[in-house]
């Protein structure tokens, strides 16, 4: 266990010296360029096939430092793709796309729920609502009913239209595809082997954006903290008065059980999806709430387009709809406690 504490620990030092905290929305291509050079690509890919072959929690390491920087490049839908290509059964030249993949070749992924159909002859028709920087992908990766495959974004029928977002930190792409038959070598798999994939991606989903937004959450209490050392009032720090002392104090609580819950499900193989889910809408929830408390505590400027709150602000509302919102996450977790109490 000291070995892997050791391991995440030097994983988060290195993200931190590539991106500094006081750097905020550092630019997406070269934040992509460095995240693949420096090997987090290779991550969640086993070591025999030329991966680094590390788990869940490396990856929410690195999210979590890239949520405090509120990071511009699409690392989560890129190391969901490659753990996926990983689990393939049918891809053609699977370790090819395995190698591009981890090079820095894009893949994009949905990060919300959709209704696909896959009619005769393999033909598809969807509309996909939440494809991150689809405008730098190759492909994105498609689930359906029992199977799981790569559509070309350039490919005839499909189509890429960015959505408009308050976040100004990520970019949304509706991906509509219009009768586009799948040929039989961009199945990654199919029936049950589909449904496992699928299955396995929804909870790295959500625990990587429970990371991506203690991080952010870790960022924004320091952030304000540091303000009320500094703004003066009374000639006293803000930080002085007892009523704002203890507002930061409670919210530091709070984010420590948030995170604490965080490492705890990212360690834990036999976390069931739920179980995930209820550790996403903690943290989800906490970094809602220091972002609006940043917003009050920072006083006036906080509410001015020049500072920085509301970039935190922004990001966090996002991050509550993605992967699944509180209601369905709650309910889930909530039938699962009503099972184990039958049981």
């Amino acid at each position: 266990m000291g070995g892997g504490m050791i391991e995440l620990s030097e994983l988060r030092d290195s993200a931190q010296k590539a991106f500094p905290a006081d750097q905020l929305r550092p630019p997406r291509d070269a934040a992509w360029q460095l995240a693949a050079e420096m090997g987090w690509l290779m991550m969640p890919v086993a070591e025999e096939a030329g991966g680094l072959g590390l788990g869940r929690d490396a990856s929410a390491a690195i999210l979590f430092e890239m949520g405090r920087v509120l990071g511009t490049a699409p690392l989560i839908p890129a190391l969901l793709t490659v753990q996926a290509l990983g689990a393939a059964t049918e891809l053609a030249d699977k370790q090819g796309w395995i190698e591009r993949a981890c090079a820095g070749e894009y893949i994009a992924m949905n990060l919300d729920r959709a209704m696909v159909t896959l009619g005769d002859g393999d033909v598809l028709d969807a509309r996909l609502p939440a494809v991150p920087e689809a405008d730098m992908a190759s492909h994105t990766l498609v689930f359906g009913q029992g199977f799981c495959a790569l559509v070309p974004l350039d490919a005839p029928g499909v189509t890429v239209t960015e959505r408009a977002l308050w976040d100004e930190s990520r970019r949304l792409f509706d991906v509509t595809v219009a009768g586009h038959q799948i040929l039989p070598g961009m199945f990654l798999a199919k029936g049950q082997e589909a449904t496992a994939i699928g299955d396995q991606l929804r909870a790295e989903l959500v625990l990587a954006i429970a990371a991506d937004c203690l991080g952010g959450a870790t960022a924004c209490l320091d952030m304000s903290v540091e303000y009320l050392k500094t703004r003066r009032q009374f000639d006293r720090p803000l930080a002085m008065f007892q009523a704002l002392k203890h507002r930061c104090a409670d919210l530091k609580i709070e984010l420590g059980a948030a995170e604490a819950l965080l490492w705890s499900r990212a360690a834990d193989g036999a976390a069931t999806i739920p179980d995930i889910g209820a550790a996403k809408v903690l943290a989800s929830d906490i970094f809602r709430k220091i972002a609006e408390e940043a917003i009050q505590l920072h006083g006036g400027i906080g509410l001015t387009d020049e500072h920085n709150c509301h970039l935190f602000m922004k990001r966090a509302m996002l991050n509550l709809q993605l992967g699944g919102d509180a209601d369905v996450w709650r309910e889930r977790a909530g039938r699962q406690a009503l099972a184990c109490f039958a049981d």
